[in-house]
């Protein structure tokens, strides 16, 4: 369907792909996932036609239409939001414009009725007469309303144009699709709809994500950018970080005989084949995944954070309780007599519409502002950590990294500080570098070396995987399901949400909702919900 032959791709004395060959074929998921800077944006633009590649071609099979999730959300502001859908199959809106154009001549010639019947002929092939009744259903599936149709890209929220230019690419039945990051900015309801559009899709996706559970759900294979290489395996994101982690132990183990190695293996394979069988896409999955070699797995040369939340006391029974806060901003009421009393162990997830509230309440809680109303009781033994989600307060100065996570420590020793530096990977000259140059995932792995530093017994984050590498995220997703404490918390990220909350509060303007249950649980009661409200409505 679409591959490379003999791709490769330099910027300097950098090289990015060396000699690439790789063929994705119909109706597989492809996830291509690497380190960052690895090139997964880069490799799907050299996919898209956008960047040549040094050497080496793209080839894509004659005939077969490519469509590309759009990164610009200005590019069409002048357009109307049904049109813009249109627009994502290029071949049928050129189709339109000229049968438009044709049928408005006022002279028209025998020449322009020869013309206008192959327009329409084309017009029929391509299934023309149901492509504005296919492109509203899909804007209905996004949740843009029939009443914003015709408005004009400008007057879309962010979050909307979004949806919409995810719409464009889905648009038409495309042989090839390919998606940057496609679930950023999508609410979670949204993000289900794509991901069981997906799984109908019947032709070749390439996608580019962070969002573990939508690469689980969706892929059926993985290319893994490693070494200017891409390698492809079998199975979902989750097999892939599994199968390459028990790879890499078993490297590790001289001693162990190959026969014993190769028994692991079999038994890995089996027990994940066995857990796919539940999740949504179970047949296809199972049998790829009972087809695989186990010469197929290999050990990655990923290297992961080492994030270890240590407490500096056990903290009593006594954690924090809120009584009747409230909080408004700019004439907006965030929350209002908000109560709530946080146990010993609790993990709780904060979730809601408005993400400006979460992030606001998280604030309050960790003592960063004060409520407009009501009042907050900590523990005796309680300290606390706080990672906010905006952080360029903290990195304003031009410390290098070792000063800047100094003044945050008791101990002064730079040997002591690197070592913590070393654990988020700044090594060797990179932990002299000036704290107000480093990239949004460098900031947050130097903020997480501060809460680690703090020791403490409550972990207080906001959006905690924002700006972070897979390899981050999954290195802090475990710290937290690992850490003995009490952690508040917010994200956009299912899988994380999943495995660390214990407990979720729905955040409103009018009031909450408390639930003992896990995210997937929760999810499934408000899908509950909705279809009751819409049967009632």
């Amino acid at each position: 369907m679409i591959s490379t032959a003999n791709l490769s791709l330099q910027y300097g004395k950098r090289i990015l792909f060396d000699d690439v060959n790789i063929k994705f074929t119909t109706g597989n998921c492809y996830g291509v996932i690497g380190a960052n800077g690895a090139g997964k944006s880069t490799f799907l633009k050299i996919l898209a036609g956008e960047i040549d590649p040094n050497s080496g071609q793209v080839i894509l099979e004659k005939g077969k239409r490519m469509a590309v999730l759009k990164q610009n959300h200005f590019e069409y502001d002048e357009c109307t939001v049904l049109n813009t859908v249109l627009m994502g199959h290029e071949t049928l809106w050129k189709n339109m414009k000229a049968r438009e154009e044709i049928y408005a001549k006022e002279d028209f010639s025998d020449e322009d009725g020869i013309k206008a019947a192959e327009l329409e002929g084309e017009f029929a092939e391509m299934d023309g007469w149901n492509a504005e009744p296919d492109a509203a259903a899909l804007l209905s599936g996004v949740n843009i309303p029939e009443d914003k149709h015709y408005m004009l890209m400008k007057d879309m929220t962010g979050s909307e144009k979004v949806k919409i230019l995810l719409t464009q690419a889905l648009f038409g039945n495309p042989d090839i699709l390919i998606l940057d990051e496609p679930t950023n900015d999508l609410d979670i309801h949204t993000i289900s709809w794509l991901e069981d559009f997906l799984l109908d899709f019947q032709n070749t996706v390439i996608v580019v994500s962070h969002d573990r559970h939508f690469l689980d759900t969706v892929c059926t294979h993985i290319a893994d950018i490693d070494f200017s290489k891409i390698n492809l395996f079998t199975g979902n994101y989750s097999f892939w970080y599994e199968s390459s982690q028990l790879a890499l132990r078993q490297r590790s183990n001289a001693n162990k005989k190959a026969e014993d190695k190769k028994k692991e293996l079999q038994e890995f394979i089996a027990r994940f084949s066995a857990n796919a069988s539940k999740a949504k896409q179970a047949t296809s999955r199972q049998k790829l995944l009972d087809k695989i070699n186990v010469e197929e797995i290999k050990p990655s040369s990923r290297k992961y954070p080492a994030i270890i939340f240590d407490q500096s006391r056990d903290a009593g029974d006594k954690i924090l309780e809120a009584f009747d806060i409230s909080k408004s901003l700019n004439g907006e009421l965030l929350f209002k007599d908000f109560n709530i009393n946080i146990n010993r162990g609790d993990k709780i997830a904060f979730t809601g519409k408005n993400a400006l509230a979460i992030t606001t309440l998280l604030k309050v809680l960790a003592n960063e502002i004060e409520p407009d109303s009501g009042e907050l009781k900590y523990g005796q033994t309680i300290t606390h950590s706080y990672l906010p989600n905006e952080n360029a307060e903290y990195f304003k100065s031009n410390d290098n990294l070792v000063d800047w996570l100094r003044q945050y420590s008791e101990e002064k020793d730079e040997v002591f500080i690197r070592g913590f530096l070393g654990k988020m990977l700044f090594t060797g000259e990179e932990v002299l570098k000036q704290c107000n140059v480093l990239s949004g995932g460098e900031k947050v792995r130097c903020m997480l070396s501060r809460m680690m530093l703090m020791q403490g017994n409550l972990l207080i984050l906001d959006e905690p995987t924002n700006h972070l590498d897979l390899e981050s995220i999954q290195a802090l997703n475990n710290s937290l399901i690992n850490f003995k404490g009490t952690i508040l918390f917010t994200s956009h990220d299912h899988t994380f949400v999943q495995t660390v909350a214990n407990r979720i509060v729905e955040i409103s303007p009018n009031g909450m909702i408390d639930k003992l249950t896990t995210y997937d649980e929760y999810l499934a009661s408000d899908k509950i919900a909705q279809q009751r409200e819409a049967l009632h409505a």
